[in-house]
């Protein structure tokens, strides 16, 4: 296999996330989850950004949720208004240590602290077009299938060319 081979036990870790960010994601997935939304994590959208995570709702709603393990990574990101172009509700997750109100107050806010979160303020809806909703779903579900299969057969990259949305 060419390239990074990712840990099996451990899918998200790529080696670009610092272990706060990690804990962050976790715990935020796991809302989400109780919440009855299906997660991915690092999803590339269309538009070329990664997504930190990426979750599907039961009734077909997508929100995007970025993560900021510090007050320096939120003040280093300015791709984040991106991503509301792929969801209908996009939150930002953080821990106890970074203070709430500095996150912009047009996105939900989500606390975590890696066993769990709770979300301190909704995001506002804003929903997609059709034809945008479709795309996420349909990218959503490769990645998700490409994931599981990576899973069950590690050299299935290597063998077909084919990898990660």
């Amino acid at each position: 296999m060419s390239g990074q081979r990712i840990q099996l036990d451990q899918p998200l870790v790529d080696g670009r996330q610092s272990e706060t960010a990690l804990r962050v994601w976790r715990g935020a997935a796991r809302l989400l989850r109780q919440l009855r939304f299906a997660c991915v994590g690092e999803l590339t959208l269309a538009s070329g950004r990664r997504a930190d995570i990426a979750a599907i709702g039961p009734k077909g709603e997508i929100w995007i949720v970025e993560v900021k393990s510090s007050l320096a990574d939120l003040r280093a990101d300015s791709k984040w208004p991106d991503y509301r172009l792929h969801c209908d509700r996009l939150f930002f997750a953080t821990h106890a240590d970074v203070p709430a109100d500095v996150f912009p107050p047009d996105a939900g806010l989500i606390l975590s602290d890696g066993f769990g979160a709770e979300i301190l303020r909704q995001a506002p809806e804003h929903r997609l077009p059709a034809a945008t909703r479709k795309a996420v779903l349909l990218r959503f579900a490769q990645s998700a299938a490409l994931r599981l299969h990576d899973l069950h057969d590690p050299d299935a990259r290597a063998a077909t060319g084919y990898g990660l949305l």
